[in-house]
């Protein structure tokens, strides 16, 4: 019998949860580099429905959060609507981040908030790897669901992106090189630039920098991508 959503509790998705979870999944995780060593083993494709059966809560949310768990902390995510989503809350919850699937979760939904854009230079500027990770793919995310953001403010994260060029942790730079593409795939006003940057710094004597140099060049100069944006 299904549940309203007035029916779950944390502690009921818990259990629900460990039903659901397979040591397989949980060591699929890993291969993709997530830490498991809290997760039950539940895909996002199960996650993804589930969240839409349990419905926006905030305080369900929290409760969630808070138990420590891997898809609980997934889900927690997931039902926490971007207005609740403040600053605040994402800078507490990537304090306690060491996943990149959570990280990247976490800022697609701050992302869709029209203030979301002011905190991309405070997480750019941190040391911590999944913090850091985090400023970039909020640049990637705004690249995508910021429909009203002026070119302007992705022109502005071209230093952020060049400063971090050289960063070679692993979850650092992929980051970085997603916000570059983002940023030339939004518009044909904005590829050139982009572009223009990923050549730069394909010319890096940085081996990383020029790694996301050359593969940024790759995609921006892709006929799929001029095509998309009406550039032949």
């Amino acid at each position: 019998m299904r549940r309203s959503t007035s029916d779950w509790t944390a502690t009921a998705v818990l259990e629900h949860l460990g039903e659901l979870g397979t040591e397989e999944n949980r060591q699929g995780m890993a291969r993709f580099g997530i830490d498991a060593s809290t997760a039950f083993g539940v895909p996002l494709s199960i996650l993804r429905p589930f969240s839409k059966e349990l419905g926006k809560s905030p305080d369900l949310a929290g409760d969630l959060w808070a138990s420590g768990f891997h898809e609980a902390r997934l889900l927690a995510i997931l039902i926490t609507p971007p207005k609740a989503m403040t600053a605040e809350l994402t800078q507490r919850w990537l304090d306690d981040i060491q996943s990149w699937d959570l990280c990247d979760q976490l800022t697609n939904v701050h992302a869709r908030r029209a203030d979301s854009g002011a905190l991309v230079p405070v997480l750019a500027a941190s040391e911590r790897e999944f913090v850091k990770r985090a400023g970039f793919a909020l640049i990637a995310w705004r690249a995508v669901h910021a429909k009203a953001a002026p070119d302007e403010e992705f022109l502005g994260c071209f230093d952020l992106i060049r400063d971090a060029s050289t960063d070679e942790r692993n979850f650092v730079w992929k980051a970085v090189h997603w916000a570059l593409r983002q940023i030339g795939k939004r518009s044909a006003e904005l590829h050139g630039p982009a572009l223009g940057l990923g050549g730069e710094l394909a010319r890096s004597e940085d081996r990383t920098a020029l790694r996301i140099g050359r593969e940024t060049v790759k995609e921006l100069s892709s006929p799929k991508v001029r095509a998309r944006l009406d550039l032949d």
